[in-house]
């Protein structure tokens, strides 16, 4: 990747789901293109891990607890973060969960479906109200969403999820006009099917059907989706807001 170390200088940023995976990639990458990260994840332990490997490598991040289900919980996540960093500049809502994977709309619980939506689609609501006063405050804020390429082309088994994604796109769009005024960019990233510890439970001939669909024919990896994060965070996208960028290979082109 070309050199991105001051494309992000003196911005402050949280990641949500941040403690592994995907999100574990882009405050990585937030991070090394210079600006501070606060990382907030459920699952604490790996969260801490996590935070303490990138402050040894001097980077500048910081971790908070945060339960993407529970409103107060992502209240206290925000109000946290965002005194810690001294404002904020950049949302990335990536915390989400699946739960869904390999079941038939009639397979489908209803308190599973409940679950994806709490905390795919009213967490990332939650989430943005609790960090728009700092967003605007900044006078250049960017909210960026991730979403998935599974609504672009409807994914089968996997209904809550890509509902879910669907509304998160949906409110991308909404958010983007009503932020409009404020200088706040509101972009939806949708990656296709990355190999992360969240989608260990794939099936191999899930992965094959997407290898054998890309015009890039080959694994999807986080650091292909990190660029476009950086992207939509930075002043480079200033004039773009309200779009969803699908970053998978070419499995769909929109």
């Amino acid at each position: 990747m070309s050199d991105t170390s001051k494309l992000l200088a003196d911005r402050r940023v949280l990641v949500t789901g941040s403690a592994r995976g995907l999100g574990l990639a882009f405050a990585t990458a937030i991070a090394e293109a210079g600006a501070t990260v606060a990382m907030a994840d459920i699952l604490r332990d790996v969260l801490d891990d996590s935070v303490a490997a990138l402050q040894a490598r001097g980077l500048q991040v910081c971790g908070f607890p945060l339960d993407m289900a529970d409103p107060a919980s992502i209240e206290s996540c925000a109000t946290a973060a965002i005194a810690r960093l001294g404002g904020l500049d950049g949302l990335v809502n990536n915390a989400a969960i699946t739960n869904s994977g390999g079941r038939s709309s009639q397979q489908l619980e209803i308190d599973m479906w409940d679950m994806v939506m709490q905390v795919n689609v009213r967490g990332t609501w939650l989430m943005t109200n609790a960090c728009l006063p700092a967003l605007r405050a900044s006078g250049n804020g960017a909210i960026v969403n991730l979403a998935s390429d599974t609504p672009l082309w409807g994914a089968t088994n996997l209904l809550a999820y890509v509902a879910s994604k669907g509304a998160v796109i949906g409110m991308t769009r909404s958010l983007a006009r009503e932020e409009g005024p404020n200088n706040i960019t509101v972009n939806a990233i949708a990656p296709g099917l990355t190999k992360v510890e969240a989608t260990e439970y794939v099936p191999a001939q899930r992965y094959q059907h997407y290898q054998d669909g890309r015009a890039l024919q080959r694994l999807q990896v986080p650091d292909d989706v990190t660029g476009a994060v950086l992207f939509a965070l930075s002043g480079l996208s200033r004039f773009i807001t309200g779009q969803v960028l699908a970053v998978n290979g070419g499995f769909v082109m929109n």
